[in-house]
């Protein structure tokens, strides 16, 4: 009996949320090329059409944006819990355990509750992550100004103040990285949507399932190689020395999906150039382009091509985050993405996830007592 190890190529639910075309290097949501929604909406435009399956007109909008800003506030314990974390924990671990702190038991399913729910859980989400981040750099924490629209928000509530280019990339990034079909976050959150458990309870195991390294962590990782070869000159040595012959992987390459350009990881690109860059900021850019190109003669005939975390990392180094909100500020976005697929399953295809696996282990055995094992 055949098993496909990772679930690789299994189809485990039906979606209209994301469409991608792997081998032609194209994304959609709700049928919206990815390139047109950052080009023209923000992100609760993107976050009301994934709820809701259409955009929103001017008055829809409006609504929307007003309840996802009267739940900026978080509870009084949520606020406590994350003072309360040790500074240097991780900031996933963090916004799993502010997640997990909101869970309900008495939540129950139904598509007007599930409506309410997402803008509610979406203004959360702004205060969560954004005060791990003020706490992480020992900053008092206070909730967001409701004043402010997503992006804008959260880039005052971490900094203070913040400009427009660095809103308008923040704002790309929320909606770049919303959703990207089922990856392991994602397939954790519908597992445990499948038991009918609450919606923060899903968000918490994607997130867990986001710590992983395998999963979460790329973009990281992409961005230390960049600091690891430190200046451009040194980039054809050290790809010889450690890709080529060290047989070391070239992060932020490949993608189980993308045969071809991540269309995100363009998208990315042109944004790192958009934003005002220190001289170091510059080198590593330079570093990155230098090594796109080698990575891509070299790995390209095989289907290799940069992905979304190849420069996602530089892009939020400019707008002012550390290495190690990377992971996070993906999370960050992806919160829709994991409400919006929870909420499609359970309303339109529930049923329990309960596979299988083929035993291997030995025929039936004669039990041994203790006074005769050997």
């Amino acid at each position: 009996m055949a098993v496909s190890l990772g679930l690789e190529d299994v189809f485990i639910k039906y979606t209209g949320l994301t469409f991608i075309d792997g081998n032609a290097g194209v994304l959609r949501y709700r049928g919206y090329d990815i390139n047109d929604l950052v080009q023209n909406t923000g992100f609760e435009e993107v976050c009301y059409l994934m709820t809701n399956g259409e955009l929103p007109n001017s008055q829809q909008l409006a609504e929307f944006k007003k309840s996802v800003k009267e739940h900026y506030k978080l509870p009084d314990h949520v606020m406590e819990l994350i003072s309360d974390l040790p500074r240097e924990a991780d900031t996933l671990t963090m916004m799993e355990t502010a997640f997990a702190s909101l869970s309900s038991g008495d939540y129950q399913w139904n598509k007007e509750n599930d409506r309410k729910q997402v803008p509610k859980i979406l203004g959360e989400n702004l205060g969560i992550i954004s005060n791990i981040y003020r706490h992480k750099m020992g900053m008092g924490l206070q909730n967001p100004d409701p004043k402010y629209d997503y992006a804008e928000a959260f880039l005052r509530n971490c900094f203070g103040n913040a400009d427009e280019k660095k809103i308008s990339a923040m704002n790309a990034a929320l909606v770049i990285y919303v959703d990207h079909e089922v990856p392991a976050s994602t397939t954790a959150a519908l597992v445990a949507s499948s038991t009918l458990s609450d919606m923060y309870s899903c968000i918490t195991a994607a997130t867990a399932a986001l710590k992983g390294p395998l999963h979460g962590g790329a973009a990281e990782a992409a961005y230390k190689q960049l600091l690891d070869i430190g200046n451009v000159d040194n980039v054809e040595n050290w790809f010889k020395t450690n890709i080529l012959d060290g047989k070391r992987r070239l992060m932020g390459f490949g993608h189980r999906v993308y045969r071809t350009y991540d269309p995100r990881m363009k998208i990315f690109k042109k944004l790192a150039t958009t934003l005002e860059q220190t001289d170091e900021q510059k080198k590593l850019f330079e570093i990155a382009v230098k090594l796109e190109e080698l990575g891509v003669k070299e790995f390209g005939g095989k289907g290799i091509y940069p992905n979304t975390d190849y420069y996602s990392g530089i892009v939020f180094n400019e707008i002012g985050f550390p290495i190690y909100m990377f992971t996070t500020l993906f999370g960050f976005s992806r919160v829709l993405g994991w409400l919006s697929h929870i909420t499609e399953y359970v309303e339109e295809e529930e049923r329990l996830i309960r596979p299988r696996a083929v035993y291997t282990g030995p025929d039936k055995r004669d039990f041994v007592k203790m006074q005769d094992r050997k």
